[in-house]
């Protein structure tokens, strides 16, 4: 199906566990840009720069199993598991070029899908997310929280978001958006997904990877650029300051400037 340069599809790829996963897809040009949320969120997060990249580049975002408007009948809620959604529309879309945008847990997601689609993808960008790849959180640490959460979905996730994830100048609408997301999730299914997030190793992973990989992070917790390099040595980082976690929705504008500059020195891997 031809489609003009601004005409919105929606669609739906089956992943590798014949769940149904909802895609948007519009504009035309290469790289395509395929954005992969966070953790408890769903593909209209990136509806700024789905706007904003459309005119120069095809743009797809997916909702992933679990979220949106995707199928949740998935046993095992792991990251490799989510990396073959992204695979299963990529696939659907017969892209042949690409770039990864992954935000929070759709880094780790874009680093999975990276393994499965080879030469496909051209470049990552990680929105905060891999800023120490050589840090791992105790596994009893992780166990104690999700037990918090478990306890009290509502309150003790709005609690950890409101208290890790936001910046004082996460604007009120971003804070009510983001919460009213994660707290109508499913319980069940979102401690499984956050257990596999938390506890997710990077390093296989980008033992593998030879695209060049750049991230757009807050300062709000340091990234360890000399630490990354030691196991991606094509590794960047644009700091994007004061922002909270949700850089894309916080100011559309300065993250897309920071974007499409990171898009410009995928082009340049040597700059």
């Amino acid at each position: 199906m031809l489609l003009c340069a601004f005409v919105l599809l929606a669609a739906v790829a089956r992943s590798g566990d014949r769940v149904p996963i909802h895609y948007t897809v519009e504009g035309r040009g290469e790289p395509a840009l395929v954005f992969v949320h966070c953790w408890n969120c769903d593909r209209h997060f990136w509806d700024p720069q789905l706007r904003a990249f459309r005119k120069s580049h095809r743009v797809v975002a997916i909702d992933l199993a679990g979220h949106g408007q995707s199928g949740a009948g998935r046993k095992d809620w792991t990251i490799d598991a989510f990396g073959d959604d992204v695979k299963a529309v990529v696939d659907e879309l017969g892209l042949k070029r690409i770039v990864l945008v992954g935000s929070s847990m759709g880094g780790p997601v874009s680093l999975e899908a990276a393994r499965k689609l080879g030469d496909r993808v051209v470049g990552i960008v990680a929105v905060d997310t891999l800023q120490d790849v050589e840090q791992k959180a105790p596994p009893e640490q992780v166990d104690k929280m999700l037990q918090d959460i478990k306890s009290d979905y509502k309150g003790q996730t709005t609690k950890f978001i409101s208290e890790n994830l936001f910046s004082p100048t996460t604007p009120p609408a971003v804070r009510k958006r983001v919460l009213t997301v994660a707290t109508s999730a499913s319980p069940e299914r979102s401690v499984a997904m956050l257990h596999a997030a938390m506890l997710y190793d990077p390093l296989p992973a980008l033992a593998e990877i030879k695209a060049p990989i750049r991230a757009i992070n807050s300062d709000k917790f340091p990234t360890n650029l000399e630490g990354n390099r030691r196991h991606i040595p094509q590794f960047d980082v644009a700091l994007m300051k004061g922002a909270g976690h949700y850089l894309m929705l916080e100011d559309p504008v300065r993250f897309n400037a920071l974007l499409a500059d990171a898009l410009s020195r995928l082009e340049k891997p040597h700059e």
